[in-house]
């Protein structure tokens, strides 16, 4: 295998990863004034992924930091194509996670009410944002020869590419509700098992239209096959969230992003940025490509610093594994 191919694949990942985990972190946040009927269970909500939210937004800036390395003309070209929806994802970053440390520092309802207000906001803005960005990935822009955008700073805001941010976020929610099953207890956890599975034959439609969209375009025989497992995925989450299997759930999902991810970079191998003006304009891995010795460098930076990102972020999730209940949460305090 070349070593473009190789980053190709290397990148997807990133993006798998990043789906999966900051999946499930949006979507407590999501679903935070649903499920949260109290400043107990809000703060029960936050602590589930308090310990690794910040660390789940470590696969984002690795993915874009990768394309940036590997292929500097996808980088340049998505990146500035689509700068505006790239630009409201990292304020709504900021925001959120300015707003999980402040939401403590005074007792009083109105102040965590608004910043609770921020975290839902910076919930639901991100996952639209990066589901925008994706879909363009998939779905291409107007390019120029010199591989520029043509047209307004809109171009990248379709009907096609909303239908993409409509599919993470909307995964997103049903990930989170999913996760919050999975890691409370007692009367919040039969809560949000209820909202699963109410949300989940919802909130996937766009996730499987969309995924439908691109095989139809784009797509290859093989990622029929991915695309049914997909499908299958989501019928398992919710049949094993039915009959109380949170862990069994959790897992059919992770399994239903994963064929999703691979569906989608599947049918845009071995294109990154497809031209929806001019054919001969698209983007691929081999035009946009850096020179061979960078990969080679980025390839042992990658084979060292990879294992140790695992590994920490594992030992993470391993510490803080366990239920966490309202019986959990101590009396506010505040200095």
């Amino acid at each position: 295998m070349d070593l473009e191919t190789l980053w190709f694949i290397i990148i997807a990942v990133f993006w798998l990863g990043y789906l999966f985990l900051e999946g499930f972190d949006f979507g407590v946040g999501m679903l935070l004034p649903v499920l949260g009927r109290g400043n107990t269970e809000r703060r029960v909500m936050i602590n589930t992924i308090g310990p690794v939210w910040d660390g789940n937004e470590v696969w984002l800036i690795v993915a874009v930091g990768a394309t940036f390395a590997a292929f500097p003309g996808w980088y340049a070209t998505l990146l500035s194509g689509a700068y505006l929806p790239v630009l409201v994802v990292l304020l709504a970053l900021i925001g959120r996670g300015v707003a999980f440390e402040y939401r403590g520092k005074v007792d009083s309802d109105r102040w965590r009410r608004t910043w609770d207000r921020v975290i839902v906001l910076g919930s639901w803005l991100p996952p639209l944002g990066v589901g925008l960005l994706l879909a363009t990935t998939m779905l291409g822009l107007p390019l120029d020869a010199n591989g520029d955008r043509l047209g307004s700073p809109f171009e990248a805001v379709r009907w096609d590419t909303l239908l993409g941010a409509l599919a993470f976020a909307g995964f997103s929610l049903v990930h989170g509700a999913a996760f919050l099953t999975l890691k409370t207890e007692g009367e919040f956890r039969a809560h949000a098992r209820a909202v699963a599975l109410k949300v989940l034959p919802f909130a996937l439609l766009p996730m499987f239209a969309f995924l439908v969209l691109v095989q139809l375009r784009e797509g290859a025989l093989w990622t029929v096959i991915t695309l049914a497992v997909a499908v299958l995925s989501a019928i398992v989450a919710w049949t094993r969230l039915a009959a109380d299997r949170d862990g069994q759930a959790f897992a059919a999902l992770g399994v239903l992003i994963a064929t999703a991810a691979i569906t989608l970079f599947g049918a845009l191998y071995p294109d990154v940025l497809p031209s929806t003006g001019d054919p001969a304009n698209t983007l691929t891995i081999d035009g946009t490509a850096s020179s061979p010795y960078t990969l080679q460098v980025i390839t042992w930076v990658g084979a060292f610093g990879a294992p140790a990102v695992l590994v920490y972020q594992g030992w993470t999730y391993w510490v803080f594994r366990k239920r966490i209940g309202t019986r959990h949460i101590p009396p506010v305090h505040t200095p």
